[in-house]
């Protein structure tokens, strides 16, 4: 009798599968981190065929190091990064690099919209304000820079969706996605859990492309592959996943989370409540023929990713884990604050034209020179004298 639960976690920065047991215990896991590729700035693309090798990877990993094969899993579920979008055709070969929900090159797109009925002309159907980060605008731009993609979408040649659908396809080649993740592509209607023939219209996506729209916890099909035989039975989103994991079952309960980005999220219950301040109304999970559940949320784009860009980018640390004990050597900010907004600014303001700022500098020489001695082995960089102040200031 299968005794271990398998859980494929496809995030923004990294994949992960972990393996537990019927008490929840973690009996193993492997992780890989995703490439980030930035082709020009404000543009952000995961490879897709890489996403899927790294997580057939993992996932032969964490079964090799418990001892375990596919056989002993009960079950498969999926979770995600949300509104990251893949265009493929029927022989599992993506058209182009998945666009990421940080990705800001839809801006102009998102102006054009926003001339005709404001920022929040969709609200009231999709509980979401216009914005780059939502599949339909970067769905659309794949669809408009794709040669000839709408005449294959006719031909039944091309798919589209986010990463869940991708997995999935790939492991059982249905071509599905849940509630949770279809709510945060501004092409789903609330009340319907359904795409929205009106949005379909107004964003030019033919509906053929799309997945069709599934509870978040059902048996979708069975896994072929690394997974051989075991059925997948579970999809929501990153950060629904992280409420339903920490139990928010009752209206009012609220998880706060920090990844890759920085979510809040609250527990509305059976009915979708609309913001007046700038939160978004998703779907929080759909179990089975339940009613669906309905969430407010409040994210940020960058919180772990600032770390991965000192490290990345500035090279200010070898390692993500350096940046604790690097924060906990000084008593506090000296006043000095950083705004990551490097796609924007999401709840409540959704300026997408926002970009990053570094405030409340001070002169402190003396402790300047000590930081750029002990971290000599950096390469000359303008920027690096910048950001050792904001340390020490």
């Amino acid at each position: 009798m299968s005794r271990y639960i398998g859980a494929i976690d496809q995030g923004t920065t990294s994949v992960r599968f972990i393996i537990f047991d019927r008490d929840g215990a973690t009996i193993a896991r492997a992780q890989m981190e995703n490439r980030q590729i930035y082709p020009q700035p404000g543009w952000v693309e995961h490879d897709a065929a890489e996403i899927w090798r790294s997580t057939q990877a993992v996932i032969s990993q964490a079964l090799a190091s418990a001892g375990l094969g596919a056989r002993d899993l009960v079950a498969v579920g999926i979770t995600n990064q949300r509104c990251t979008t893949v265009l493929w055709d029927r022989n599992g070969h993506p058209l182009h690099h998945a666009l990421v929900w940080q990705d800001t090159r839809t801006d102009a797109q998102v102006a054009e919209m926003a001339r005709d009925g404001g920022m929040e002309r969709f609200r009231a159907t999709t509980g979401l304000p216009l914005s780059t980060a939502f599949s339909a605008q970067l769905l659309r731009w794949l669809l408009n820079h794709t040669p000839n993609s709408r005449a294959r979408i006719r031909s039944g040649e091309l798919l589209a969706g986010t990463i869940d659908s991708w997995l999935v396809w790939n492991l059982t080649g249905q071509h599905i996605t849940d509630v949770s993740n279809a709510s945060l592509t501004q092409l789903m209607n609330l009340a319907t859990l359904d795409w929205e023939p009106a949005l379909l219209e107004v964003f030019d996506i033919p509906p053929a492309v799309l997945p069709c729209i599934v509870s978040s916890s059902a048996v979708y099909g069975t896994a072929r592959g690394v997974l051989e035989g075991v059925p997948v039975a579970g999809i929501l989103g990153d950060q629904q996943s992280a409420l339903v994991g920490q139990a928010c079952f009752q209206p009012g309960e609220t998880k706060s989370t920090y990844g890759t980005a920085g979510v809040l999220v609250m527990n509305t219950g059976e009915h979708p409540v609309l913001s007046a301040t700038g939160l978004m109304t998703t779907v929080a999970y759909k179990l089975g023929e339940a009613p669906a559940r309905y969430a407010l949320e409040g994210p940020f784009a960058v919180a772990g990713s600032l770390v991965q860009w000192l490290r990345d980018n500035l090279k200010l640390i070898r390692s993500s884990a350096e940046i604790e004990a690097l924060a906990a050597s000084v008593p506090d900010n000296g006043g000095v604050y950083i705004v990551p907004a490097f796609s924007g600014l999401y709840a409540p303001h959704w300026r997408f034209d926002a970009r990053g700022i570094i405030a409340g500098l001070k002169r402190s020489p003396i402790k300047l020179v000590m930081w750029w001695r002990r971290w000599n082995r950096i390469p000359a960089s303008p920027f690096v004298p910048c950001v050792l102040m904001v340390a020490w200031s």
